[in-house]
């Protein structure tokens, strides 16, 4: 494990007065710190920062961590020629355990995890705010443990449980936990931030009481199937915790799919949590990775993109008169060429306009929010825990309703189904979430794929996908522990 001595120091620093703000340049020790309400703020803000880390870039979009969720899958491709990090994703290839994007996961969960550590420590005895306060500021901080741990588990399985600050050299040489352990400290961080006075929904972008019960919901649908496949009960306790959000009447699905990417509604309505940008201080990369590649001048910034692009075989999955397949919905197949908008630009193939900015068009720096949790995501995990509960096969109206109100708005006309199975509701999934990161989750817990050529739902052990050069085996299905970290601790072998 990285030694995480100096994280805190470096996060804590962040500005009291703004959410977001440039990480910092220098440190500042323990013994300092948390000695005014300001710092304690600073402090708290310090733990969003490792939502960020698997986005970051610092040369070329190639080396940002999350493309490969994407990629692993097998439904997106990469325009842009590629190393062979991405390639192991890609094509994959065997997962070599010295991949770089393998310590790039593993930093954006240990890095931030220490500063929640040292928030939960010293806020917990802190009398610098009212308790109002320091009970909301903690239940961020369990949120956010929560979130890192369960990043780490599903795609690393059995992991080191620190919960404790670093104080030593020997406070990082300790031994994975089962994975049963980790989720049971995931629920009880979780359960101890719901129960924080938390608002049901935070405009600032800061943890909402609606976002602890929707990760509380994914958590359980995770549970309950694998690896841990706890079943019926956790898709129970998923359903319930769905309906609880759903029944807060305080999220909504938003009427055009452009409101998705529309600045002004961010933190709002159907974006339950986002990982906040600004286009100065925390630019996000993806309008311009996204970018056709090469030479597609349909933005100020330089096409210097092709990070991901959908495969052929997954945008033909759509149906022609989805609502998402339209032109700007989801994807797109020509643009006007920047500066000259009197010359359309046709592609020679569809790329992503799920997440374009319109701002990042004219300026070349966006400040675009990025979607972590939506409302979409909530109604179908919803309606998938009670097909399961039912056996595959679901009546139930909150489901059916949960489920439609996701599918009438990609299908206007189409009327609502009387009964939904399982699988119709896992390819809304793919169809839904695509590209946010969501899909290999989502075939790690239900160990299927969607075959796309085919239009059916299929087991992940077999399935050869669009944009591999072999079949899914058990073995892809964790990811390796980075070498780095196994050879400064020995004890993470064991």
């Amino acid at each position: 494990m990285k030694r995480v001595v100096m994280l805190l120091a470096m996060a804590a620093i962040t500005s009291c007065n703004k959410f977001l703000e440039e990480e910092p340049s220098g440190s500042l020790g323990l013994a300092h710190y948390y000695k005014t309400p300001e710092q304690v703020s600073a402090a708290v803000n310090g733990t969003y920062d490792g939502l960020a880390t698997p986005f970051i870039v610092n040369i070329g979009v190639s080396v940002s961590p999350v493309y490969s969720l994407e990629y692993i899958t097998g439904y997106s491709r990469r325009p842009r020629p590629s190393g062979f990090e991405d390639d192991q994703f890609l094509r994959l290839d065997r997962l070599d355990n010295a991949n770089s994007r393998l310590q790039g996961w593993w930093n954006a969960t240990y890095y931030p995890v220490e500063n929640c550590n040292s928030v939960i420590e010293h806020v917990s005895v802190t009398t610098l705010v009212d308790e109002v306060t320091k009970q909301r500021y903690l239940g961020q901080a369990y949120f956010l443990r929560a979130w890192y741990y369960f990043q780490a588990v599903r795609l690393f399985g059995d992991v080191p449980l620190k919960l404790t600050t670093t104080k030593d050299i020997n406070d990082v040489r300790i031994r994975r936990s089962s994975k049963e352990a980790v989720y049971d400290q995931i629920v009880k961080d979780l359960t101890a931030a719901e129960n924080a006075g938390l608002p049901w929904t935070d405009p600032s972008g800061h943890v909402s009481l609606g976002a602890v019960k929707s990760l509380l919901a994914k958590v359980y649908i995770t549970m309950a199937g694998y690896p841990l496949q706890k079943g019926a009960p956790y898709y129970q306790k998923a359903y319930d915790k769905a309906m609880e959000v759903i029944g807060s009447h305080q999220f909504s699905l938003f009427e055009q799919y452009s409101d998705l990417r529309n600045a002004s509604v961010q933190n709002t309505r159907e974006h339950i949590f986002m990982l906040q940008r600004h286009p100065t201080v925390a630019v996000s990369n993806i309008h311009g990775a996204y970018l056709p590649y090469p030479g597609q001048p349909v933005s100020i910034q330089p096409a210097y993109g092709g990070a991901m692009a959908p495969a052929q075989a997954f945008y033909d999955s759509y149906a022609d008169n989805d609502g998402r397949k339209q032109e700007q919905a989801f994807f797109y197949t020509k643009y006007p060429r920047y500066g000259n908008p009197a010359d359309m630009i046709f592609f020679p193939a569809p790329y992503i306009f799920k997440f374009w900015d319109a701002e990042a068009e004219k300026t070349g720096r966006s400040g675009a929010n990025f979607p972590l949790i939506r409302y979409a995501d909530v109604l179908l995990l919803c309606a998938e825990a009670k097909s399961n509960l039912d056996g595959g096969v679901t009546s139930d109206a909150a489901a059916i309703d949960a489920y439609y109100a996701v599918r009438h708005r990609a299908f206007p006309a189409e009327a609502k189904p009387v009964t939904l199975t399982t699988d119709d509701i896992l390819k809304e999934r793919y169809w839904e979430l695509c590209f946010e990161f969501q899909s290999w989750y989502d075939m790690l817990r239900t160990r299927k794929a969607f075959d796309v050529e085919h239009g059916v739902m299929t087991s992940l052990i077999g399935y050869k996908a669009p944009n591999h050069l072999r079949a899914f085996a058990e073995a892809d299905l964790q990811f390796p522990l980075p070498l780095a970290e196994v050879q400064k601790n020995p004890d993470l072998a064991l």
